[in-house]
Formats: structure tokens, C-alpha cells, sequence
């Protein structure tokens, strides 16, 4: 389930610009305000990414500073961006066009295809493997269904490369692909498949990008038709783009620079389709002026998993590792990770379908737990466990929320129910919303106890028991609301495929489990040969596996419960071993130390707006200390004071006094709230090291290179002593 389910499903919308940042970190601030120039936010795993994102857009709205049309938001899925417009609407930020990268460019090929082309584009299919094989029929060539599935996935890796078949056997070699057909073979097979797109007039999902990059290429009309339409970029998950999605994002931008970037390169898994995080990594290379924002706290896991999550990258080498985030827990402590070796994969299984039944025993949701596996294959054995356990689950990947044919068939009735509600029997005796939806859909299925056991009878009533909860939530938030009401949400939530949650354990593949989140985690077959996999046989490949496996490790927000197998099936040789990854990180285990990486502390850093040798450098980031006492500081607002809250202060009274005037002047003459210009924290900061010059101001945490240059010298004044005449205190 997603973190924006866990939460208040409908909380109020702020009343103002203002109330939009409240509830932020400093950080969360920082990316939200920064809404000028390129921004690049590194975003550790449960560090509040889409919250810092979508207030950022939500504030620049209600500000007046964004307007809605102008601002276009990608991300990589349909759920992300459903999610974001969702989250957008209920900070009352409507209007907004979050799509993704392929979404958002069909939109585009569609409108202008008859002006830049000429007559009806043409016909975009669903699934390619068809044509693969018929390519390959016409090649003579024989091909399996796995054989099938692997030129498919070497085709799309070749388009979001831009690589033409001819090219694509050294392309293949130079990015160490292991291809699963001679090279040869597959460029044959590439052209052929291309031939015939162009015989039966059609199109496939990577031909949206390169056709949307080589009309804005052709056609500059066009193109800055686009541009005077979209004027604020944000991009989601920025590690993940692929070369041809970047220089589509370059072809919306132009000469512009409004761009906020999010990611984490630890999180890179999508290699194999083309996704690289250099593209991150070098944003502050290819934009020297780019405020850069570190997210750290990690609200949503334990400090017991965030410490398994550290040591697992602390291990990492290759250059994403080089530039990986500490995370921060900011929850309470809680369980230790739980590892366990069995005999067999089903001794595996049924282990984990026991302790979930023991943990449903004790009062906690099916649908706060998960089971995630490497491999799809790893499914079946699973289901067949928790079946054999009486655990209702569902398999992620499956049809979506909204088109299950009883959804659809709830969503008419409740429809129905809204609009001649009166003449209906069947609401005489509903006294509110949630009783009148029991009501509706008791005639559709639902009934106040689950059915036995699992199956298809049972995921109906797990998503008619959805709706019914869903509609709990939405009384208690509005209870002055209808049923009409309650249908229009629905239909917006089917708009934004923002479901609600099915009760039923999760049954995932590590991968897809991207962006998502549970109580509890079951992390299984974590063994050499599926963990890392075992045709991941370079120093990339492997890494990336690591990474996989962080992913995993940081879905838990409470407990985490790791395992794996000796052999595959029952009296088969014990030969497998435990995970290389979690060498010297589970007990009894040893490993090899973690490195200590500079720059992985959260924070911000500012871009350099004149030559860097005239601004004062930024030292190298080590751990906060308190000048008092000497603890290590972990509270942003003890790192701004460089002191623990409780120690005594020397702090100048009367120079904060005149600091705090000078910032409402400052405040008022920007139209910004006053913690724009500097916080509390940092005042006090600036009042108790009174500094004598730039560089000693700009050590001062919370007084960034924009800052300085903005500030910095009526600062600097004031800290001496010197009054500031009414032109001096001007922007």
C-alpha cells in the first residue's frame, strides 16, 4: 500500500499558502520554497519525496507564483501519477498535469500529430511480443516464449537508448548486455519488426517518445508552442530516466532552467530497460546554479531497519554508492530484523504463512503485510502456503482496483443508489453515508463477515469490503456528506487509479514493489543464486542487486523479517548459502566494515550565482557536534545552534531583537512569511556567533550561497553594530 493510503485518506485543504508548508521538515521547507531556477533533490527511501514535491508545487499555486496550466509534474507509472494529482487536489492545487513521460507525450503527438504530419496518427498497440514473433516468422527464426520475451525486452532497450538495429550489436557489447539470441540475430530481428510497424501503420510505446522528440526536433513552431504552455518542469524518480526521456525533457525545457529534479541513484533497479542515474548524479555538473536538497529523515521505517538499510549500502561500491544517502529514522525503536534458514522453499513458505497468520492473530491488517520475492516464479509457492493458512492475499501486478469487473459493478449501483435513493427499499432503514453503502452493496456481495477461506469469492468481498471502509473514512472526514459525494470521489480516485486498500497480504516481486510500503515485510529466498540472481555477473550487476535488495529492506515500517532456503525442494542437497549481502550484517555472520562516504548528511546546497572562487567554500560535511557539551547533534534545529536546546546560550539579546525587525522588512518587501528569509533557529544562530565576515556567516547552517549574496552584507552590518538606512534594507 502507499504511503498517501496509510495516511488521513481525506484531510482538510489549507486554508492558505502558508498552512500548505506546515507539518514540513526544514529540508521538506527548503525543496517546497525553492521554486526558482534548477532544483535537485536527493531523496533517501521514506524521506517524504512526494510530500516535498507536491507542497513545493501546491505553494508556488496558492502563492500565486505557479500557475496550474504552466506546470507540468512526470513520473515513471500511472499509480505515481495518480497518486501526485490526487495529493495536489487535496492541498487545493487543481489543474496541475501530472502524466507520465509516455502519457504526457501522446498527449502532445496526438494534438499536434495532424499539423506537424498531416492526416490520423497512426494506431498505438498494447503489447509488442506479437509483432516480435511475427518478425521473427518472417526470419525463419524459432523462438520460445521466453526467447519471445527477452528480444522484446532487447527491442525496447535499444528505442529508450536510441540505438538503430545496425548499431545494436556494439551498443550491446559496450553496455555489457549478455543477449539472449546471437547479436546478430536480434538486429535482424529489430529491423524486421520495425518493416513491419511501418507496413500495418502502427506504433508502439517508445515510438510515442522518439516520434514526440523528432517533431519538437523538426518543428521549433511547435516546440516553443509547448514551451509557452509549460514553463515549470518536475520530474519524479529522475533516476530512472532513460537517455531518450532526457532529451525529451531537454526538447520541453529549451533554454530554460525551471526544472525540479527528485531521486535517489540507490534506488536504481531499471537498468536493464535503459534507466541510468547518471542523469542525477551530474545535474549539478550540467547546472552550476542548481540548489541541491538532501532528504535524510526517514519517516517511515524503524531505526532497526534504517540500520540494516545503511549497512547494506555502507558495503556498496561504484559510483551511485560513492553518492548514497545516511538515513535518519525519526520513528521509535522497534523490533529487530528476524532471520531465518529453512530446509526448502516450501518449508520457507509455509514459515512465513505460519508467523503471518500468528501476526493477524494478534490484531495487525493482512493488508499491512507483504511477502516479496525476487522472482515472479516465487509466487506459487507462496499463495499455496498462505491458502493452505486460511491468509486472504493479493498478487501485485493484478488487474487495477477500478476495472475488477465487481468494482465497476459497485461503482453503477452506488451510482444508482444516489440518484433515486429515495424510491429504493433497500436504504428505508440507512441512517448515514456508511450505512447506506452497506446497504447498496449487500446487494452486490458484500456481507458484514468474510466468506471462508480464498480465492475468487473471497478478493470480491475484499473489494467490496474496500469500498464500505473507504466510506467510513470519507464520513468521518466530511460528515455532512451524500451519496453523490461519495460517488464523485469515486470517480476522481478512478481518474487518479488512487485506490483504496484491499485487505489481503501482498504478494509482490521486489521490483514492483518500487514506491511502496507495509507494516510488516517478509523478505524471501534471500540466498546466493536468487539474491543476487544468478546471471548478475558484473560489478554493475551485481551492485544493482544490492540496491534491489535496499529496496526491499526499506518497504518495512516496523518489522522486518528476512529468509531463505538450504535447498529448492524437500530432500534436495542443502547447497545453498545465505545472501553475500548480508554478510556482517546478520547475526553470527562477518563482513567486511562499511565505508564512510562525505556529502551523505542531509541538508541544502546552494549553487554558485558568480565565480566560485569569490564565494566562501562550504567545508566538507562532518558529524554536528555541540560546542557545549560535545554530543552529536541530530535535530535540525540544535545543527543550526550548533548546541544542544538545553545548553546555555550566549546569544546577544539585542542584536536577535534587531535581526528579527530586519526580517520583517524583508518579509513584507517579498511577500514571503518570514521564515523565508532565515528561521528562528538561524537567528538565534547568527546572534550567538556574531560573525565578523562573509565566511564566518556562511558556515552557519541555514545560510546558504543564495542567502549570502541576497543578505549577507545587512547581516553583516547589523552583527557590527551599524544601523541600516531604509535604502540599505531594500531586495
Amino acid at each position: 500500500m502507499t504511503a498517501a493510503t496509510h495516511s488521513t485518506l481525506f484531510p482538510q485543504v489549507p486554508d492558505s499558502a502558508d498552512a500548505v508548508l506546515e507539518g514540513l521538515d526544514p529540508e521538506q521547507r527548503e525543496v517546497a520554497t525553492a521554486l526558482r531556477g534548477p532544483v535537485c533533490v536527493l531523496a533517501g527511501a521514506g524521506t517524504g519525496k512526494t510530500r516535498a514535491i507536491t507542497h513545493r508545487i501546491a505553494y508556488g499555486v496558492r502563492a500565486g507564483i505557479l500557475q496550474p496550466s504552466s506546470v507540468l509534474a512526470v513520473t515513471f507509472t500511472n499509480r505515481a501519477a495518480g497518486e501526485m494529482r490526487g495529493r495536489l487536489r487535496q492541498l487545493g492545487a487543481s489543474g496541475i498535469q501530472a502524466r507520465t513521460f509516455h502519457s504526457a507525450a501522446l498527449r502532445q503527438l496526438q494534438y499536434f500529430w495532424p499539423k506537424a504530419v498531416g492526416g490520423s496518427m497512426p494506431r498505438l498497440v498494447d503489447r509488442k511480443i506479437q509483432l516480435v514473433a511475427d518478425a521473427a516468422a518472417a526470419c525463419r527464426i524459432r523462438l520460445d516464449r521466453g526467447e519471445l520475451r527477452d528480444v522484446t525486452a532487447e527491442i525496447e532497450w535499444s528505442k529508450v537508448t536510441q540505438t538503430v538495429p545496425a548499431d545494436y550489436a556494439p551498443a550491446a557489447a559496450k553496455a555489457g548486455r549478455e543477449s539472449p539470441r546471437d547479436p546478430a540475430e536480434i538486429a535482424q530481428l529489430y529491423s524486421v519488426y520495425e518493416d513491419l510497424k511501418r507496413d500495418r501503420s502502427v506504433i508502439d510505446f517508445e515510438d510515442v517518445l522518439l516520434l514526440t522528440v523528432a517533431v519538437l526536433q523538426d518543428r521549433h513552431d511547435i516546440a516553443e508552442q509547448i514551451r509557452a504552455q509549460y514553463q515549470h518542469f518536475v520530474v519524479d524518480e529522475y533516476q530512472d530516466v532513460s537517455p531518450l526521456q532526457q532529451r525529451l525533457l531537454d526538447l520541453w525545457l529549451g533554454e530554460r532552467d525551471n526544472l525540479c529534479v527528485v531521486g535517489d541513484a540507490s534506488q536504481t533497479i531499471y537498468s536493464f530497460t535503459g534507466a541510468t542515474p547518471d542523469h542525477l548524479l551530474d545535474f549539478r555538473t550540467r547546472h552550476p546554479g542548481a540548489t541541491v536538497v538532501k532528504l535524510v529523515r526517514d519517516y517511515r521505517s524503524t531505526p532497526q531497519v534504517v540500520h540494516l538499510a545503511n549497512g547494506l549500502l555502507a558495503q556498496a561500491h561504484g559510483r551511485a554508492a560513492d553518492h548514497r544517502l545516511e538515513l535518519i529514522s525519526q520513528r521509535e525503536a522497534g523490533p529487530e530484523p528476524v532471520y531465518t534458514e529453512y530446509t526448502d522453499e516450501p518449508a520457507e513458505a509455509e514459515g512465513a504463512a505460519h508467523r503471518i497468520r500468528e501476526l493477524m492473530d494478534a490484531g495487525v491488517r493482512a493488508g499491512e503485510i507483504a511477502i516479496l520475492f525476487r522472482t515472479n516464479s516465487q509466487s506459487e509457492t507462496y499463495e499455496q502456503a498462505l491458502a493452505d493458512a486460511g491468509v486472504p492475499y493479493q498478487l501485485r501486478g493484478a488487474e487495477r482496483f477500478f476495472d475488477r469487473p465487481e468494482v465497476r459493478k459497485a461503482g453503477v449501483a452506488l451510482r444508482g443508489a444516489a440518484r433515486f435513493g429515495g424510491n429504493d427499499s433497500l436504504l428505508d432503514d440507512a441512517v448515514d453515508l456508511p450505512s447506506q453503502v452497506r446497504a447498496v452493496l449487500s446487494g452486490e456481495g458484500w456481507t458484514s463477515e468474510p466468506p471462508a477461506g480464498s480465492g475468487a469469492v473471497r478478493e470480491r468481498w475484499e473489494s467490496l469490503a474496500a469500498l464500505v471502509n473507504l466510506a467510513h473514512d470519507f464520513a468521518a472526514a466530511a460528515p455532512r456528506a451524500t451519496l453523490a459525494d461519495l460517488v464523485a470521489e469515486l470517480d476522481e480516485r478512478a481518474n487518479a487509479q488512487h485506490a483504496p486498500t484491499v485487505q489481503g497480504v501482498t504478494l509482490a516481486s521486489l521490483h514492483s514493489a518500487k514506491g511502496l510500503e507495509w507494516d510488516v515485510v517478509f523478505l524471501v529466498g534471500v540466498a546466493e543464486g536468487m539474491m543476487p540472481i544468478t546471471y548478475a555477473k558484473t560489478d554493475e550487476q551485481i551492485e544493482e542487486e544490492r540496491r534491489l535488495l535496499y529496496v526491499g529492506v526499506t518497504r518495512a515500517r516496523q518489522r522486518l523479517h528476512v529468509s531463505w532456503s538450504l535447498s529448492r525442494s524437500p530432500g534436495g542437497r542443502p547447497n545453498r548459502r545465505p545472501s553475500r549481502f548480508l554478510d556482517g550484517l546478520r547475526p553470527g555472520s562477518t563482513g567486511v566494515a562499511g565505508r564512510a562516504v562525505a556529502g551523505g548528511a542531509g541538508g541544502v546546497e546552494r549553487g554558485f550565482t558568480r565565480a566560485p572562487a569569490a564565494v566562501p567554500r562550504r567545508r566538507e560535511r562532518t558529524p554536528a557536534r555541540c560546542r557545549v557539551c560535545g554530543r552529536t547533534l541530530t535535530d535540525a534545529g540544535e545543527m543550526k545552534l550548533m548546541r544542544c536546546e538545553d545548553c546555555p546560550s550566549d546569544m546577544d539579546e539585542g542584536l536577535y531583537e534587531r535581526l528579527r525587525e530586519w526580517r520583517a522588512v524583508q518579509a513584507e518587501r517579498s511577500g514571503q512569511p518570514a521564515f523565508c528569509v532565515f528561521t528562528d533557529k538561524t537567528l538565534m544562530a547568527i546572534a550567538e556567533a556574531v560573525p565578523d565576515d562573509e565566511r564566518e556567516l556562511a558556515r552557519i547552517p541555514g545560510v546558504g550561497m543564495r542567502k549570502l549574496n541576497r543578505y549577507g552584507a545587512d547581516v553583516l552590518a547589523l552583527c557590527a553594530g551599524r544601523e541600516l538606512a531604509e535604502d540599505d534594507e531594500r531586495d
